[in-house]
């Protein structure tokens, strides 16, 4: 009896271990037929999104076509089309019609930029892209089309945009002087159908409303609707880029600790926030109008190595006549339906049904909440008490009235002088 107990028991043992194993098996099979998919579809909807975004190549191959053609020209053309020197690098893409990639250009690096396939209003809500025929964007001006002629259509777009300002016809003028690229004193039709092609970009138009102040990286060339801007060494102005897996598992305080570890020294800190300052301070009454700032994060500026504020993202710098048309025009049923970008909010008129177009936050404001973090932390011991005292003092302005005018202006002036008087004495202030 005891003996035939034991051989059972050494027969069945086998069997339990083959059972076992081959539950294993299976086991793994399984899991790794699931990675196989998963990973697949992580490739697949990747290179989808990829190759949906990153058209260079195609919009290269058409500039140059129009190129060779006549069509266009500008002083990027011979470099990216025949000397093949202005090359094409990592796709930035943030959408499909928008396309835009780091480069380098000869020993130069930077950032190239240009329409496909739409061409871009101040969108705000209302028609957000007008689809163009292809070829359309350079069939003005029309051949015939004098110099003076050309002028008052760059002029009349500018009044479009930005309002009736005083000092359009120095922008104008300066818009001319990019558009000869050959600078022999004439302007081509190529050439003014290229910078007519520019204007209709919100980006260029800003970067070049901008270059006066350089707080927006230096115009490095263009061909038709493609230009290059100067690459802004430092960006965005603080943070890390974390892989896309990980960044929904990086909890918000531990992010916002991480951020503040890669950063220059205190005094080198302190003047970008005053560049930052200082181009609030432009944007509020500037030379060509005024500006509103509807995504106010560190993801839109950067620095460069002289520490340096640069706008890196003007694509949410809007006109305020464009912002304020825009905003009478959308219909609301709460202050939830007006609003533009992340930053720009207005309230809404119930009884009209329309959004209201004054704004409820001024940019200095939305640019102090940006700054507090960054600029408290390691501030010396004998300022952070003023320092922070303003600064909660600016993040709370609101409204648009006449007295926000001035109390704008005096929290400004003071967080100006706070910040200069600490570091004027330094190296840093150079």
């Amino acid at each position: 009896m005891a003996r035939s107990l034991f051989l059972w028991g050494c027969l069945r043992k086998p069997l339990y271990i083959q059972v076992h194993t081959s539950y294993l098996r299976m086991q793994y099979l399984f899991f790794s037929w699931l990675a196989v998919f998963v990973g697949s579809w992580i490739v697949y909807v990747e290179y989808s999104s990829y190759t949906e975004l990153c058209r260079g190549q195609e919009c290269k191959t058409s500039l140059c076509d129009k190129y060779s053609k006549g069509v266009i020209d500008g002083t990027a053309c011979v470099s990216l089309c025949q000397k093949e020197t202005l090359y094409l690098g990592k796709c930035l893409s943030p959408k499909p019609n928008s396309q835009v990639y780091s480069g380098t250009w000869g020993d130069l690096e930077g950032v190239i930029r240009f329409q496909m396939e739409t061409s871009p209003r101040y969108a705000l809500g209302l028609a957000a892209e007008v689809r163009r025929e292809p070829g359309a964007a350079f069939n003005q001006p029309t051949r015939g089309t004098s110099v003076e002629r050309f002028k008052e259509m760059v002029i009349s777009h500018l009044k479009m945009k930005l309002g009736d300002q005083a000092n359009l016809s120095a922008l104008s003028d300066m818009l001319l002087s990019v558009a000869d690229s050959n600078k022999d004193g004439h302007i081509t039709l190529a050439e003014a159908r290229s910078v007519w092609a520019l204007l209709q970009h919100n980006h260029f138009l800003l970067a070049a409303v901008l270059q006066e102040r350089e707080h927006a990286p230096r115009l490095l060339g263009f061909c038709g609707d493609l230009y290059v801007m100067e690459k802004v060494p430092h960006a965005p102005l603080y943070g890390l880029s974390l892989p896309w897996l990980l960044e929904p598992l990086v909890p918000a305080g531990l992010r916002r600790r991480m951020d503040q570890w890669f950063t220059p020294s205190w005094p080198r800190r302190a003047k970008i926030s005053m560049g930052l300052l200082e181009l609030v301070e432009d944007l509020f009454h500037g030379t060509f109008g005024s500006f509103f700032m509807c995504d106010v994060s560190a993801a839109s500026f950067g620095y460069n190595d002289r520490h340096e504020l640069r706008v890196t993202d003007a694509r949410h710098i809007v006109p305020e006549l464009a912002f304020k048309e825009g905003m009478q025009e959308r219909r609301c049923d709460s202050d939830r339906d007006c609003r533009h970008g992340v930053d720009c909010r207005t309230s809404c008129d119930l009884p009209k049904g329309r959004c209201s177009p004054a704004v409820t936050r001024p940019n200095l404001a939305k640019a102090c909440d940006v700054l507090k973090d960054y600029i408290l932390r390691g501030a010396p011991d004998d300022l952070r008490e003023e320092l922070e005292k303003q600064l909660y003092a600016c993040i709370a302005l609101r409204g648009a009235t006449e007295l926000l005018e001035i109390e704008h202006s005096l929290i400004l002036n003071n967080l100006k002088t706070l910040l200069w008087k600490t570091i004027s004495h330094t190296n840093d202030s150079k």
